[in-house]
């Protein structure tokens, strides 16, 4: 297999990602570098490519000048080219044998607020594959008194401030450093640091109002073309990246956004990718960039033609075969016919260990990408819930069987877990559960949350446990105490009431939960039909309010707790309860029309 010549001199511009939890300000932040690369370039420098945006050496070198003898630097890399789509849904098609293709990331924290659960979770995941991070501390300006300098560096801004702010922010800032401390990483705000190699930088930033952003740029180049030279060194050979998109595009028909981390990408290139169906082997037929902005009145589609692409850079490839193309898939440039065989060999082994089916009993996952389906396997049996089957693409009836033969051994595993995909046309899931979202973090909670619920509410029941039918009508003239709780005198008319019973009334609303009951002064464990008896009734209720005397009464009998009595205690299902399961019925499919169906009263 052909290597890239790597030059020992020449540095190709490092791959930027940025994470951080939801509303930390990742896109604010990304949006801030992106308007100040534009201002900021030469004329003729292109900012602008698909997926993906380029910070130019010279507007680094613009933005670092007043910070010249803080952070020394003469860049060498061409500049910085971040990924346009911040988080971790993207970030898990940056896919590359034994780690990444971004070189650094960005972690996104809200300085007022302090990590958060995905600040966590994103951490874990630079861990595991092995992605060095600096953390922009952001959303200065919300630090109470602090006074903004727009686009300042950092450093200027700081000292403008009242020591009582100064103070406020280092406390911010200390937090910051004491929760990394927690995850075994010593930190330090970057201007404190001495050696780069044992410290995480925290680099206080305002995506607003570009206070620290000067910083944060110098940094991330002077960090990266001193530390990952081997990684970042310019290669002249066949292209190697990986698919960021699968795209529709009018006029183009299917085609992939690229990120090339590796080589040279030429028109008429051969390539090698993973497709849904197998190794997709294609022939480029064009490479398109974004027009610049003056461009784009002449041209219509909003992009410009090129010959080839050097890494690292983000470009669409035009090319026949992409429609089953798959996001997250490597994508090689093939120098030579017998070579193809090769690279379709390394392509298929990436992908059988994504794709898989297994014998065993757990659940299905479906995603639209190869790398969001791999973060979702990852997580998932971390939390100790096997996987039987890891696919892409729409579901079909072949996932709800894997789910349907799981369900036998474990009811709980009746699960697909659906990442941005859907079923294909006439594909019922039956008795399966369908659980979708298209945020990684949240599908893979709810998958945990339902399986919980049905252990818990497997535990539950038990006829002991289950909330069985009831009926009671208040006695008037036997009000004992009339406010939380609720003292009265009732006569059950069907069915049995117990203590912890929820109640409701005949429209079905909820007035509160039997506490006691008492027969003759002593408490019973139950009453059934005929009994009067003293019943309290706690919750925000109060007798000529929520309640009345005369009123009947319901027990409030969840649909799962009917259908387990009928399907395993049906022999203590005396007549009284079933005429109260059939006004029960009536009031509750007003808000469920699914309650009690197919019940044989």
């Amino acid at each position: 297999m052909s290597t890239s010549t790597v030059s020992t001199k020449r540095l190709r511009q490092p791959i930027v990602v940025v994470l951080g939890h939801v509303d930390h300000g990742k896109t604010t932040l990304l949006d801030k570098i992106r308007g100040t690369a534009i201002v900021k370039k030469e004329p003729g420098e292109m900012t602008q490519e698909v997926g993906a945006s380029f910070v130019p050496s010279s507007v680094i070198e613009k933005l670092a000048e007043p910070l010249k003898n803080v952070i020394p630097i003469k860049l060498e890399i061409p500049g910085l080219l971040f990924i346009d789509t911040p988080g971790h849904e993207l970030f898990s098609n940056l896919r590359r044998r034994g780690g990444s293709v971004a070189d650094i990331a960005i972690l996104v924290v809200d300085v007022t607020e302090g990590f958060q659960k995905q600040t966590i979770e994103s951490i874990e995941i630079l861990k595991e594959k092995k992605v060095p991070f600096l953390v922009a501390a952001n959303k200065i300006d919300k630090i109470p008194g602090w006074k903004p300098h727009e686009n300042e560096p950092f450093l200027n801004s700081f000292t403008k401030q009242s020591p009582a702010v100064q103070q406020r922010l280092d406390n911010a800032i200390y937090n910051l450093v004491l929760q990394l401390a927690q995850l075994n990483f010593n930190a330090e705000r970057f201007d404190r640091i001495k050696d780069f190699t044992k410290y995480v930088a925290i680099v206080p930033v305002s995506g607003k109002t570009g206070e620290g952003i000067p910083e944060l740029l110098a940094l991330l180049a002077g960090l990266t073309q001193r530390y990952l030279r081997t990684r970042i060194g310019f290669a002249e050979g066949p292209a190697k990246g990986v698919v960021l998109e699968v795209k529709e595009d009018p006029g183009f028909g299917h085609t992939i956004d690229v990120i090339i981390y590796d080589g040279v990408l030429r028109k008429n290139d051969v390539i090698v990718l993973g497709g849904i169906n197998g190794v997709i082997v294609t022939k480029v037929r064009n490479l398109l960039l974004p027009a610049p902005l003056q461009d784009m009145r002449i041209s219509k589609t909003g992009y410009r033609s090129v010959g080839e692409v050097y890494a690292a850079a983000g470009v669409k490839i035009i090319a026949t075969d992409l429609e089953y193309a798959v996001a997250g898939s490597p994508i090689y440039a093939v120098e030579s016919e017998e070579k193809i065989d090769e690279y379709k060999k390394l392509i298929e082994e990436e992908l059988a260990k994504v794709r898989f089916q297994k014998n065993v009993t757990g659940i299905v996952v479906k995603a639209d990408s190869l790398g969001a389906l791999e973060s979702l396997v990852d997580a998932l049996e971390k939390k100790g819930i096997p996987v039987r089957l890891a696919d892409i693409g729409p579901i079909s009836k072949r996932d709800v069987i894997e789910a349907e033969m799981s369900a036998k051994e474990v009811e709980e595993y009746a699960i697909i877990a659906a990442f941005r995909v859907k079923p294909l046309p006439g594909v019922e899931t039956g008795k399966v559960k369908l659980i979708y979202n298209d945020i990684i973090y949240q599908l893979i909670d709810d998958v945990e949350k339902y399986i919980n619920d049905v252990r818990e509410s497997r535990k539950r029941k038990t006829l002991d446990t289950l909330i069985l039918p009831g009926k009671i009508k208040i006695l008037p003239g036997y009000v004992f105490r009339r406010s939380d709780p609720v003292i009265v005198g009732v006569k059950v008319l069907g069915g049995i009431i117990r203590p912890k019973f929820p109640l409701i009334n005949k429209e079905g609303k909820r007035v509160g939960e039997v506490l006691q009951i008492q027969d003759n002064k002593k408490s019973v464990d139950r009453a059934t039909q005929g009994m009067e008896v003293a019943v309290s009734i706690k919750g925000n209720v109060m007798v000529g309010r929520q309640i009345d005397e005369g009123d009947e009464l319901y027990t409030d009998v969840p649909k799962e707790d009917l259908e387990i009595l009928f399907k395993n205690y049906k022999d203590v299902v005396t007549d009284d309860m079933k005429e109260v399961i059939k006004e029960l019925i009536k009031i509750k499919r007003a808000s469920d029309p699914l309650y009690g169906l197919g019940l044989q009263l």
